[in-house]
């Protein structure tokens, strides 16, 4: 076999070997046309214990807060709840939708911050403890995936390809002329 006859199989089988259709399974199959997030999650901290498990999602300067009983993950929405986040003292209130809701004096910054909670709800009174982390820019954007480097090489094997295919033919004519 002489050299163009082996750069023309290569350049047959390297796109074949390197791109394989994927199909997914029944119940697999993903909905594509589902909206995708547009923005980073927003920051968040679970504390919890025997009696209760508390979640809270930071927007600026607002916090929203999750309480539900440990057991049973049913929402305690009739509860008194006193909180410390970042250095500052709060006194979340309940919103009509189960939730509570406070509002800081200024965006926490960037680090680890611990949160303590007091929850009394009914009989029940308890501590809690968790932290904050807002180092989201680990967390935001997004490498380049693999499939975009591997089709960059492909790219260019293939014009690698090309190009000593296009200088052995005109090697080939200077040579008979």
């Amino acid at each position: 076999m002489n050299l163009k006859h082996l750069l023309i199989a290569l350049a047959l089988l390297l796109p074949h070997s390197l791109v394989l259709p994927a199909w997914a399974d029944p119940g697999h199959d993903h909905d594509h046309d589902a909206p995708r997030a547009s923005a980073p999650a927003q920051p968040r901290f679970v504390a919890s214990s025997e009696l209760f498990e508390l979640v809270g999602v930071l927007d600026g300067k607002a916090l929203t807060l999750y309480l539900d009983r440990a057991e049973s993950n049913e929402p305690v929405t009739a509860a008194t709840l006193e909180l410390e986040l970042a250095g500052a003292r709060l006194k979340p209130q309940p919103q009509a939708d189960g939730s509570f809701r406070a509002e800081l004096a200024a965006v926490p910054a960037a680090g680890v911050h611990p949160v303590t909670a007091t929850v009394m709800a009914g009989e029940d009174a308890d501590l809690l403890a968790g932290e904050l982390d807002l180092h989201a820019e680990a967390h935001e954007g997004h490498q380049p995936r693999y499939w975009k480097r591997l089709g960059l090489g492909v790219g260019a094997a293939m014009l690698a390809l090309i190009g000593a295919g296009t200088a052995l033919r005109l090697r080939q004519k200077g040579g008979a002329a």
